[in-house]
């Protein structure tokens, strides 16, 4: 494959969250999250691992930021804990936790690194859990819209770059239907399409918290986990299957925050289960966003079909066949499945190649089709990839060093397929590397690393991997090596 370069305006970054790094869960007032009650709650995260020290982010700030320093990296995508600004999710208001992201947005930009805040990533606070039932109840989205207000107005003299929800499909399935995420819920269809709408109205309350209180010049957009598909190979009846299937089950979160109205074809498909919407909310969802980011991880090839496999979701697999981290943008099953055309999705088999957790597939394609799919379906003028990576098996070697060949060949494939779509136009602008370190991840505790720098979870000692190497070469050559 040719060599394609990057413009010098392609942001490279690196990108964390909160709870998976930071540590300090019961410093400077913050208050406690779902997660950290989840993790405590024995069996259901793997070794009863907590994120109570994580990687102690919190100390070690400094540092970390000198490892994106030696990288070239131009900018770090981090998630502020909403438990550390608003203990109790509403009300009071926590100095010490905003003054703590006020140093580290300080850094940073001393550092030459430009700040991507993303104003939830998964750590809601227990109190809203206990008090209104988290995301089934509205209370909560419009104590989002509270927070969120505080947030930008403390930080938004210097932070340019929003996101407001990371990866909303993983809040509302994996925590309220499969059950496997924080709060660990089991509800029934109708509770999960409410959920689902009463993140996308927090995701509009954070677009208004930015127009209102955000400097000139400030945009704003989400972390998105699109379930992202690809032609089984690139002919017209494969690429327009494709679209159709993307456009049908990635329907009802984009088109409600690009058109601000929910597609009728799922509508049609989930009956009496559709939400409760008031007047004025899909006009609040659909405010308009500067830019998405896509979560890439994996792609699902689809061919087209009619009659008996059209619409075939099956292919996919069950949830347990896929792991832990993203089932639900993935495989786990929705409501948006239930909305079928003129496509197949294809069974992955066994041999097909993939990382150290079984749901990372190696499909390199998808960012290209992913942005391409984006612009051309919804409009997006722009894109960042705000995460891809993969989970490695990091085994050190006797002299201190991970050679991680699997990790390297990873993003050497997905950045190629990034490079292919700016050289065709579409308007991609950053890529983000899951992860800058090692972390907590999720129900999977430690066992599963994502990060370029190696974690000591013993001494929390920081150790760039061979990826990390690539990655810095690849930031200074401004092409993929």
């Amino acid at each position: 494959m040719a060599k394609k370069g990057f413009p010098k305006d392609f942001l490279f970054g690196a990108a964390t969250a909160s709870y998976q790094i930071e540590g300090a869960a019961r410093e400077d007032g913050r208050g406690e999250s779902i997660w950290d009650r989840f993790s405590h709650t024995p069996g259901k995260v793997l070794d009863g691992h907590t994120g109570d020290v994580a990687c102690d982010h919190y100390h070690r700030v400094d540092g970390d930021i000198e490892l994106m320093k030696a990288m070239g990296v131009g900018a770090y995508r981090f998630s502020i804990a909403w438990p550390r600004i608003v203990p109790d999710g509403e009300g009071e208001v926590n100095p010490k936790g905003l003054d703590w992201y006020s140093r580290l947005v300080d850094k940073l930009l001393a550092a030459g690194i430009r700040p991507f805040a993303t104003m939830y990533h998964w750590d809601l606070p227990q109190r809203l859990e206990e008090k209104y039932g988290g995301w089934r109840s509205r209370k909560t989205p419009e104590a989002f819209g509270r927070y969120a207000a505080v947030v930008v107005r403390a930080l938004g003299d210097r932070v340019g770059d929003w996101m407001t929800l990371n990866e909303m499909p993983a809040t509302i399935l994996a925590g309220y239907q499969v059950g496997f995420h924080a709060p660990g819920a089991q509800e029934p269809p109708r509770v999960v399409n409410q959920v689902q709408h009463h993140c996308l109205l927090a995701h509009g309350y954070g677009v208004r918290a930015v127009r209102e209180h955000g400097r000139p010049g400030s945009e704003v957009g989400t972390a998105h986990n699109a379930r992202v598909y690809v032609p089984v190979y690139e002919t017209d009846e494969h690429i327009a299957a494709t679209a159709e299937a993307f456009r049908d089950h990635n329907g009802p979160m984009l088109d409600s925050m690009v058109f601000g109205r929910y597609p009728e074809k799922w509508l049609r498909a989930i009956g009496d289960d559709a939400p409760k919407v008031d007047a004025g909310d899909m006009e609040l969802i659909g405010s308009p966003c500067d830019f998405i980011g896509l979560n890439c991880y994996r792609g699902i090839y689809i061919r087209a079909a009619q009659g008996a496999s059209a619409g075939d979701t099956s292919g996919v697999g069950p949830v347990e066949n896929v792991g832990a981290k993203r089932p639900i943008a993935q495989a786990t099953p929705s409501t948006a499945d239930l909305v079928t055309g003129n496509y197949e999705l294809l069974p992955f088999p066994s041999s097909y190649p993939r990382g150290k957790a079984d749901w990372v597939l190696f499909v390199p394609q998808a960012i290209y089709w992913g942005v391409r799919l984006l612009h051309e379906l919804w409009g997006y003028k722009k894109t960042y990839i705000t995460e891809n990576g993969t989970v490695g098996e990091d085994a050190l070697t006797a002299d201190g060093r991970i050679l991680d060949l699997d990790r390297l060949q990873y993003y050497r494939l997905y950045m190629q397929s990034a490079a292919r779509a700016v050289a065709e136009g579409y308007p991609l602008k950053g890529y983000f590397a899951w992860s800058l370190m090692d972390n907590f991840e999720w129900s999977k505790g430690y066992h599963e690393r994502f990060g370029i720098h190696y974690v000591n979870y013993e001494t929390l000692e920081r150790t760039r991997k061979l990826s990390g190497d690539f990655y810095a070469a690849v930031t200074q050559a401004r092409r993929v090596l």
